[in-house]
């Protein structure tokens, strides 16, 4: 490979943009008169945080702020760094206010990852000026970050980028190599690499960079980069993170939906980006009760015996039981009738005190509880004409007879429903004995 002055670099640095129109994507918060643009433009500098999914342009944003208001970038890693290293940073920033009339940026990436007390030892110098403070996240900062500081930033939410952005990226990136090292990268090499990124333009310009010292005769091609790949890039499920819970909520509302289709799409997602198949389980268990309930009480056992299947066998052969059963939860008839009903129930105890057990249906154990008459008119259901006393009550006097359950016209349901109407209309008109 040639030298040039440039080759020591990494690409992505190399290629990282110099003013705002070469930063690819993004047009939700850079187009012409969003206050992010007009910031990048040197207007209206503020703190902020940025988040967004990795490599849609956190670092470069922060950079090109930075360079456009000829500021001093502080750059604080929340992995690596601490309250000292902050200390440190407002120091310097404090030197540069007083000294040479310059403000100072203060870029703290993965800022989630700072505890109360770290992010709370920006407040005061966010508040008297001395620092701009620009976080990065991956996460959602109404949950990582404290109010406190919240309060005094400005979120602005970044995309992962499309796969016509990360052509772009490429596009520049072999337009630089021809320029200056003359290799080529193929249009067969660009497309695959724009397909397999995902999103992170970082992660495509890495795996470019590896296919560079594997290129015979100065040729990056589709072989190459397929070599690097080596089966595929993984696609964004970061557990624990914003990723997970919205391909977790996609899945659970696409069963809930009637859409096996979309769920064993979801299901396939969330296996390729490695998570536990047992937590997928679980949730089909969650799922068969919660939204199917009675309508189809076989989901129950259906996802559990696909639960204890893949516990057997393991992956990837107990992935299909599950998938099995995801497929019949889907196609069940709906019903959160349970649901609402033990919710329900839930919220009257909660609201209702310790209402007393109606004497009837008291346990009767000993000669002392028989003689205060615990049991005494309880009448036995079995010996009853069609096995339900109708005429007696089970729930507090104080509640009267309220109702929780109510039976949706789908599925099984509809069955209890005709039941349920019945013996409800009995117990309001109890007929003589």
């Amino acid at each position: 490979m040639a030298e040039s002055k440039t080759s020591d670099k990494p690409l992505a640095d190399r290629l990282r943009p110099m003013h705002v129109g070469e930063v690819v994507g993004q047009e939700q918060v850079l187009a012409e008169g969003r206050p992010l643009r007009r910031v990048l433009l040197g207007e209206t500098l503020h703190s902020m945080v940025l988040w967004g999914p990795p490599g849609s342009g956190k670092t470069t944003i922060a950079r090109l702020i930075a360079c456009r208001a000829d500021a001093e970038l502080e750059a604080i890693s929340a992995v690596l760094d601490g309250v000292k290293n902050i200390r440190a940073a407002v120091e310097r920033a404090r030197a540069n206010k007083v000294g040479v009339k310059r403000q100072t940026i203060v870029f703290v990436d993965e800022v989630h990852r700072f505890n109360k007390a770290q992010q709370d030892a920006f407040l005061p110098h966010i508040e008297d000026g001395t620092i701009t403070f620009i976080g990065a996240t991956t996460e959602n900062p109404a949950f990582e970050l404290n109010n406190a500081l919240l309060s005094r930033l400005r979120i602005y939410v970044l995309r992962s980028l499309s796969v016509t952005d990360i052509r772009a990226v490429i596009d520049r990136a072999a337009a630089v190599l021809s320029a200056d090292e003359q290799l080529e990268v193929t249009p067969g090499a660009r497309e695959l690499l724009a397909t397999v990124a995902d999103g992170d333009a970082r992660q495509a310009l890495n795996l470019l960079e590896v296919g560079l010292a594997m290129a015979n005769e100065r040729v990056v091609d589709d072989a190459v980069i397929s070599t690097v790949i080596d089966g595929g890039a993984q696609r964004r499920f970061d557990k624990g993170g914003d990723d997970f819970y919205d391909q977790i909520s996609a899945f659970h509302k696409s069963v809930r939906g009637s859409d096996p289709d979309a769920a064993l799409y979801w299901f396939s997602r969330m296996l390729d980006g490695g998570c536990d198949p047992g937590y997928i389980a679980r949730r089909v268990l969650r799922i068969a009760s919660e939204d199917i309930g009675n309508a189809d009480p076989r989901a129950l056992s259906t996802a559990l015996d696909a639960w204890a299947a893949f516990e057997r066998m393991g992956s990837p052969e107990g992935e299909l039981a599950i998938a099995q059963a995801i497929v019949f939860c889907a196609c069940a008839a709906k019903s959160n009738a349970v649901y609402r009903a033990f919710e329900a129930a839930k919220n009257e105890v909660a609201g209702g005190g310790s209402l007393s057990v109606p004497i009837h249906i008291r346990n009767a154990p000993t000669v002392l509880a028989k003689r205060m008459g615990h049991g005494a008119a309880y009448r036995y259901d079995h010996d009853e004409p069609g096995g339900v006393a109708l005429e007696q009550r089970y729930f507090p006097s104080e509640l009267g007879q309220p109702v929780y359950y109510v039976p949706v016209d789908r599925g099984l349901e509809v069955q209890i429903g005709k039941k349920l109407a019945r013996l409800r209309a009995g117990r309001k008109q109890p007929k003589s004995r």
